[in-house]
């Protein structure tokens, strides 16, 4: 049986932006179908809410903070391989169309086809604009031209990469395959013709106590970022506007483009996998705030997930995460998983939908971009959330702590409340350690040494212990600093280096 995978990803979907996910008024027929196709993930999370960090997590399988992309702007290094990497060297076709944000250019990267992708169907977005004329490089960064008379669903990036993922399919039907098409809608300016562009004019989302939230327990950071909407009419956040009907437009819009490559999908290679995501969401106005940045809210960090290839018609509400996916991709393709990839695989799961693959998932988040000094700077925030919690880490500000079962919408910080301090400490613990097994270069006394925890004293030593990469699978061993040799044990105490360190 052949393996074939297509993988599919927009850009700042939000969770209720589809129908499926409970919002009826949403027009997504096509992701709709999908779901019921296969399986529905309530619980998944993003591990950055930023474009950049957010893939470089999907398709090497590791953190932001483990393979470089911290920020946008930022580039991988050259000893982190993604999934194309991974998967050509095994001689597997991998296509990639569509936004890729991950060579640390700007916002439309080089056109310039990284190793292990397939360069006959490479199309970032400059190469989108390679094609177009200098006055149409301007209009299709225009919101307005979406509603010039005439405008064609042809001058958009979404088609062009659906007209490019039809011909991979057609090409590559009777073989193995990875196939990625990634979609910048329905990020800004969210081109998209006749109806979409007037489909949503008087919608607003529904009235609930996160746009109420006033603030006063949250981070600084937070108060900033709100700005004028901090004081503002709480109906003023939710009503409708030319910005968020073309938003919404456009997100019903590539709900239509990817409705083309699932048609292709059932006519030519029904039994492929299919999965959909989307890199992260959007405040859109809840708590008072807009855009994405260091803030695990569900309304940034919970991203929708469909999969199709295994169990179908089915709701998982365990916990789900970005980092599982380029495990899973490896498994999918019989491929050994490499160490170095910091999540578990969902296949058992995606075939038995009964069986749990995680107790917590991690978000993180350093900086929105390298080259803007605003969006806050400086957030280094690192959260964890389990099945009813979530314990969010500020480092440069206050914390945040919230119970998801009495309060959905986290408006109230109970990071100060005592009542919920063992499960507060207990997942402090699990945040510490997974920093540390993820050799999470910002770790240091400072993560442990929160105000509401006064049980850890700051050491210069922190652990005590020296923490080198295992990939053998993929690479050569490591080398002992002291002996010039192949390590003996990859954790290890520097005061003891022939030991284990104690965890």
């Amino acid at each position: 049986m052949k393996r074939q995978m297509v993988f599919l990803m927009t850009d700042t979907t939000r969770k209720d932006m589809l129908g499926c996910y409970g919002n009826p008024e949403m027009k997504t027929p096509n992701l709709d179908r999908l779901a019921e196709e296969g399986i529905r993930y309530e619980n998944a999370y993003t591990c950055q809410p930023v474009c950049g960090p957010a893939r470089s997590a999907i398709f090497t399988g590791t953190f932001p903070h483990t393979n470089g992309v911290t920020a946008n702007g930022v580039a991988m290094g050259a000893n982190v391989e993604t999934i194309g990497q991974r998967l050509g060297r095994h001689h597997i076709p991998c296509g990639y169309i569509g936004k890729w944000h991950l060579d640390g250019w700007d916002y439309f990267g080089l056109g310039l086809c990284p190793d292990g992708w397939n360069e006959d169907y490479w199309f970032d977005m400059k190469c989108y604009l390679d094609e177009l004329e200098p006055d149409e490089r301007i209009r299709s960064r225009n919101p307005e031209e979406a509603y010039r008379e005439g405008f064609s669903e042809c001058f958009t990036y979404a088609h062009r990469c659906t007209d490019r993922a039809l011909r991979f399919i057609e090409e590559f039907q009777n073989q193995d395959f990875f196939l990625t098409v990634s979609y910048d809608e329905p990020h800004g300016p969210s081109l998209c013709p006749a109806p979409y562009h007037s489909m949503y004019e008087a919608f607003q989302f529904p009235d609930g106590p996160q746009y109420r939230d006033d603030l006063q327990n949250k981070p600084m950071m937070q108060r900033l970022w709100a700005g004028q909407n901090l004081h503002a009419d709480p109906e003023k956040l939710r009503r409708p506007s030319p910005q968020l009907a073309l938003f919404l437009g456009c997100n019903s819009y590539v709900d239509y483009e990817i409705g083309r490559v699932l048609d292709k999908i059932r006519e030519t290679i029904p039994q492929a996998m299919v999965i959909f995501t989307s890199d992260h969401g959007d405040m859109l106005g809840a708590h008072r705030l807009f855009s994405k940045n260091a803030a695990a809210y569900r309304e940034v960090a919970n991203i929708p997930l469909l999969i199709k290839g295994g169990a179908a018609h089915r709701v998982v509400h365990t916990l789900a995460s970005h980092i599982d996916l380029a495990p899973t991709i490896m498994e999918y393709f019989g491929l050994p998983i490499p160490k170095i990839m910091e999540g578990h695989s969902m296949l058992a799961q995606i075939k038995d939908p009964d069986i749990r693959i995680n107790d917590t998932v991690f978000v993180e988040f350093t900086r929105y971009e390298v080259d803007h000094d605003g969006f806050g700077g400086l957030q280094l925030m690192r959260a964890v959330i389990d099945d009813r919690y979530k314990l969010v880490i500020h480092l440069l500000d206050s914390d945040e702590f919230y119970d998801l079962k009495e309060d959905p919408h986290e408006v109230h910080n109970c990071i100060e409340d005592d009542r919920y301090a063992d499960i507060r400490c207990h997942l402090h613990d699990r945040l510490l350690a997974h920093m540390n097994d993820t050799r999470d270069e910002f770790r240091g006394y400072q993560w442990r040494t929160r105000p509401w925890r006064e049980v850890f004293e700051p050491s210069w030593e922190n652990d005590g212990c020296t923490r080198q990469r295992e990939n053998e699978t993929y690479e050569p061993r490591q080398l002992d600093y002291d002996t010039g040799l192949p390590m003996g044990s990859a954790v290890r105490t520097k005061r003891n280096e022939g030991g284990r360190c104690n965890e």
